[in-house]
């Protein structure tokens, strides 16, 4: 059974999906990989416009107080539009593990910029901690401290060019740059900053969910576009049963991550949080996963190219798939909840 979203939800994905859906989008996407974020920032700040970043903060800190179901329907079209830079970490993890740290300074000092999509914001959860940035994107870093025993959250500055923090690290996906972050400005420490780093962990796992499902429904159209197009024998390939099997098997899979993912969001505010967020985690990178591979397969070579716009779904999905966990370590949470629970 598909969840049901409200009127309002729907109208706000599908204004969304207009706004990126435009032949700028993959040249954006390019020339972010490529070094020159401009157009990039300017798709950003469509979606900062939009509300997007500011879906997951409260109003008191300049933000919407949405639904984590809300800023799953964003996330998803901002995953079908593949847009570039840390827009997981800015619109789910940091709001999530900023507001339930006891002390409400750190949140007053970085979410208005957040929400408003002034300043970008990431973060490495472990060591030697990565995140993802743009090469030359003014953010903030953050990094967790894994060495204490309640762990520690540090903060690279308000506004530091992620670039000069250390040399880039190499990433599948050209357009994700990844670099490595390390503790600077001690923000918090303690029992209680560990939990809300957990809340931020689990809330980014959710973010990394629905990117990855929209990603794969776009890999899907693309595909399906294409099957009506190339001609094989003197028919198009969408004819051939083999064709239509595969895309309709890559339906199936998304169409059944869909209800874990909004699922998970319903719970993330919930004990049952990080056990659905991993279960959403893995159906939708198995699902997109799935239409990678039968994109791949249906396109023929010409799908292995950098020229194809395909690429930039298909390794925004790889490099997903397992920047927040892979499926093994979120397969062992659900096993321990799940015993936790018998």
């Amino acid at each position: 059974m598909k969840f049901a979203l409200s009127t309002e939800q729907l109208d706000f994905g599908s204004e969304l999906r207009k706004l990126f859906d435009t032949p700028a989008t993959p040249a954006a996407i390019r020339s972010w990989g490529e070094g020159d974020t401009t157009r990039g920032r300017a798709l950003l700040r469509q979606a900062a416009d939009a509300g997007v970043f500011g879906l997951a903060v409260a109003e008191q800190y300049d933000g919407a107080d949405a639904t984590p179901v809300d800023l799953v329907v964003a996330l998803i079209e901002l995953g079908r539009a593949a847009v570039p830079g840390p827009v997981i970490e800015t619109a789910a993890a940091l709001p999530a593990l900023l507001q339930r740290l006891p002390d409400t300074e750190p949140a007053a000092r970085w979410l208005p910029g957040l929400a408003g999509g002034v300043t970008l914001g990431t973060i490495g959860f472990t060591g030697p901690a990565r995140a993802d940035a743009g090469s030359d994107t003014a953010a903030t870093a953050f990094a967790v401290d894994t060495g204490t025993a309640d762990l520690a959250l540090h903060a690279s500055g308000d506004t530091v060019s992620l670039g000069v923090a250390g040399p880039a690290v190499r990433s599948i996906d050209p357009a994700r740059a990844l670099f490595p972050v390390t503790a600077g400005e001690l923000v918090a420490t303690g029992p209680a900053v560990a939990e809300a780093i957990a809340a931020g962990f689990d809330a980014g796992v959710l973010g990394a969910a629905a990117v990855l499902l929209g990603a794969g429904r776009a890999i899907l159209d693309q595909t399906c576009a294409y099957a009506k197009q190339r001609k094989q024998f003197g028919r198009v390939i969408g004819e051939f049963q083999a064709v239509k099997q595969q895309l309709a098997d890559v339906l199936i899979a998304l169409d059944l991550a869909e209800p874990l993912l909004y699922r998970a969001a319903l719970t993330l505010d919930t004990p049952d949080r990080a056990r659905d967020v991993s279960a959403a985690l893995v159906a939708c990178g198995a699902a997109a996963h799935r239409a990678s591979r039968a994109g791949l397969q249906v396109h023929g070579a010409i799908g292995y190219t950098a020229e194809c716009d395909l690429s930039l779904w298909l390794t925004r999905v790889a490099a997903l798939r397992t920047a927040w966990g892979t499926a093994d370590f979120h397969r062992g949470r659900i096993a321990s909840a799940l015993r936790a629970a018998g």
